[in-house]
Parts: C-alpha cells; structure tokens; sequence
C-alpha cells in the first residue's frame, strides 16, 4: 500500500508541474482533473474515503465546470502544448525545484508513518472520516461561510487567469 501511496504523491506533484507550467487552459484542465483523482486517492490510502469521495465529487461538479466554462472563453488559436520549448523549459525548471526541495527533506521520512488512521490505535468504533464529517456538520455555518468565500475568490481567479492579455474570446462583442 506504501507504494500505491509513493505512484499517488508523485503523479500528484507531475500533475501539480502541468498546472503550473500553464501551457494552456486545456492542458491545464487536464492537470486539474489528474490532481484531483490522484489526491483523492492519497486521501483513501491513509483511510479517508469518505471524505475523498465527496471531495472528489465536489471538485468535478463545481470547479472543473467554472474552469472549463472560462478556459472556452479564452479560445486561442494556437495553444501552446506540452511539448513546446518554453513549456518544456519551464517544467524542467520546476521539476528541478521539486527535486531539490526532496532533496533536503529527504532523511526525514520512513515508510513506518505511512499507516492510515485505523492503525494508530487498537480498537476503533468508528472510522476517522467519519468523525471529521461529524465535526463538519456541528461547525457548518461557518465552513459554509468560508466554502463560499473561497469558491468565489477561485472563480475570479480563474478567470483572471484564463483572461489573457486581450480579454480572450469576448473581444469580438
């Protein structure tokens, strides 16, 4: 299961240097999708499933449709692709980053704290998600307040992002 966790994390980091590498709004809804599922699937090795599902869901239904809706509108001609030069050069500069940041926290994992919340204790009632969506559900006007709050500064950043430096597909209006 270590292993599993290990191909998750590094396809996490992969599709997190796609997204910042930003080539295009395409490519960058691909990255985002890849991100999600392979997060999602961290979350469920370490015993959240629950928690990974509904998020899982949630990401897809909400901000994947707001970001495909603004990368529509920022139709490019000519996307720039994966394997152009400036993007290749500005994913090997990140993937150098990512490399020498593992290399200087790299003594201090163990494959010993990779165990998901079931096995910290010896006889649990209930699974740990669950008692996170209990938490959830006492505190929500407040976790509502700030669900929308940041759902609402990601949609502006996105399409500040998707933008472009001619105001994208509205400019023919």
């Amino acid at each position: 299961m270590t292993y599993v966790v290990l191909l998750f994390l590094v396809g996490v980091i992969l599709g997190m240097v796609v997204v910042a590498s930003n080539p295009s709004p395409f490519f960058g809804a691909l990255g985002l999708v890849v991100v999600a599922g392979l997060g999602c699937g961290v979350l469920m090795g370490h015993g959240g499933s629950f928690l990974s599902l509904v998020l899982f869901l949630i990401y897809l239904g909400g901000m994947l449709v707001v970001f495909a809706y603004s990368a529509a509108l920022a139709a490019e001609p000519f996307p720039e692709g994966l394997g152009s030069r400036p993007v290749a050069f500005s994913v090997s500069v990140y993937l150098a980053g990512v490399g020498l940041a593992s290399s200087f926290f790299w003594g201090g994992w163990y494959e010993g704290s990779w165990q998901s919340v079931e096995e910290l204790g010896g006889f649990f009632v209930c699974r740990g998600d669950e008692g996170g969506v209990g938490l959830m559900y006492s505190w929500g006007g407040g976790m509502l307040v700030i669900s929308a709050w940041v759902l609402l500064l990601t949609l502006f950043v996105v399409l500040e992002l998707t933008r472009g430096l001619s105001r994208g597909a509205l400019r023919a209006v």
